[in-house]
């Protein structure tokens, strides 16, 4: 065990590079399921993946549109000429004997992440993104003289994301990773799911007695966890300590981690890239991107971690309770409930009513509010009524719905009905609508809510009122 004298003699430094599976329908560069968690062995596959002679490749489109996404979440911009290149190694899990990648050629180049440590921001530069596709996958089943293959994984849409070595402790690696995780979710390019191994995390660690300059590296790789990369972070920081105090060099190499021991492992030795025999992709035309395309993809981002931070903070709520529902929200609901408690929560803690020390903001609640927001089951209205409710008093939003008579009415036939009796009562206004006044439609619909007090779905309404009126 490195002393903490010791230890202080030393700068670590880490560089993370972390795979991103894409959540594309189809693979990389062939009309195949993106989606292998339930499929048998080697079925998701054709004479593209399998590297068949003659097969073509064809870019997936939506890969490009997501690693647009990417550049805009690491505060930069995607490259307008990106291209790909071929990376070359014999392993029986890569049919083709090379990887379709990017390295010179990548799709975005530089930007940054901001993370917070122990009240400190932390500013880790990214080198590259590049989109690659992965490879299959090998089992070796223990006590067995053999491997297994699983080739349903070869061809799978990655983001490979490169930082610079500028982190220097296991908790800012930890920060680090997490903070991708969040980045991927909320820009909606990954389902970012660790278990099954959508976000997976290499973790290269170098220490030095000299802050100026970089020591020799090690990269341990597959890391599935934030425990893990700090873990494992962790450990190389004093093994490496422990080997140049005793004298010993430190080995260039790639790293297993063990979770049960919590500790890394030889596997082999580290190839440069030069060793890979990269040169460009002959089958696919390079990417080139307009700057049209740059600006509607800016423009349909949506919001981002720091921007949500930063309108929770403004509520005066304590740190822990930020980062909680800022990484339990779900996905695609992150603004509604923001703005919930922008807008409708923080005039109820502006008055006697309630305070953010008692209000209930836990988040299965007002996830369920959101959902039944989004599907029609109760109108915006309704649901600001219902998270009054909520925060004051807690329960569960649907009976609360419920009890005040708040759920929405889809039921076609019963909204038909007021909807003839509306139409039947406003004849100038059904008139104007038939002859393309379609302001008319408006009144029509607030007619049919007015009549319905509030309960019938609006956009049911404007259907079937549309429906009678051009029949």
């Amino acid at each position: 065990m490195v002393s903490p004298e010791t230890r202080k003699q030393y700068t670590p430094s880490i560089g993370i590079e972390c795979h991103v599976q894409l959540r594309t329908k189809t693979k990389l560069f062939a009309a195949v399921s993106n989606d292998a968690r339930d499929a048998a062995p080697n079925t998701l596959i054709s004479f593209i993946c399998l590297g068949m002679p003659g097969a073509l490749p064809v870019l997936n489109e939506q890969v490009v549109k997501y690693a647009m996404r990417v550049a805009f979440a690491f505060n930069t911009k995607p490259q307008k000429h990106s291209y790909f290149e071929r990376k070359h190694y014999f392993y029986p899990d890569l049919p083709k004997g090379y990887q379709i990648t990017q390295l010179d050629g990548a799709i975005v180049v530089g930007g940054h992440v901001d993370v917070e440590v122990g009240g400190d921001k932390k500013h880790v530069r990214i080198n590259r993104v590049q989109i690659e596709e992965d490879a299959g996958k090998s089992t070796h089943p223990v006590g067995k003289d053999y491997s297994l293959v699983d080739l349903n994984r070869a061809g799978t849409p990655l983001l490979e994301i490169v930082s610079e070595p500028d982190i220097h402790s296991a908790e800012e690696a930890k920060a680090y990773a997490r903070e991708l995780w969040l980045l991927m979710r909320y820009s909606g390019v990954s389902d970012a799911d660790l278990y099954h191994g959508n976000m997976r995390f290499d973790v290269n660690v170098s220490v030095s007695k000299d802050p100026g300059k970089l020591g020799l590296r090690t990269e341990t790789k597959n890391l599935n966890s934030f425990r893990s990369v700090a873990g494992a972070a962790e450990h190389e920081i004093d093994r490496q300590i422990e080997l140049l105090e005793k004298g010993q060099k430190i080995v260039q190499e790639t790293r297993g981690w063990d979770e049960a021991k919590q500790k890394t492992f030889s596997q082999r030795s580290k190839e440069d890239a030069h060793d890979y025999r990269y040169f460009p992709e002959p089958d696919i035309p390079p990417i080139e991107l307009t700057e049209a395309e740059i600006q509607e993809a800016e423009a349909s981002m949506p919001i981002l971690p720091a921007e949500l931070r930063a309108k929770l903070n403004k509520l005066g709520l304590d740190v822990s309770a930020v980062e909680t529902l800022v990484e339990e929200m779900p996905a695609g609901q992150y603004k509604r409930i923001a703005n919930w408690l922008a807008s409708e929560v923080q005039a109820l803690a502006a008055t006697e009513k309630l305070t953010w020390e008692t209000a209930k903001l836990e988040v299965a609640p007002l996830q369920k509010l959101a959902a039944m927001t989004a599907d029609n089951k109760v109108s915006s209205t309704g649901a600001k009524a219902i998270l009054a409710q909520l925060v004051t008093n807690g329960g569960d939003p649907e009976k609360i719905a419920t009890d005040h008579n708040l759920l929405q009415v889809s039921d076609e036939g019963e909204i038909d009905k007021v909807v003839q009796q509306v139409l039947a009562e406003n004849s100038q206004a059904a008139e104007d609508v038939r002859t393309g006044e379609m302001k008319a439609i408006g009144f029509l619909v607030g007619q049919v809510m007015k009549a319905s007090k509030g309960k019938a779905n609006p956009q049911l309404a404007q259907e079937l009122i549309k429906k009678h009126l051009n029949s």
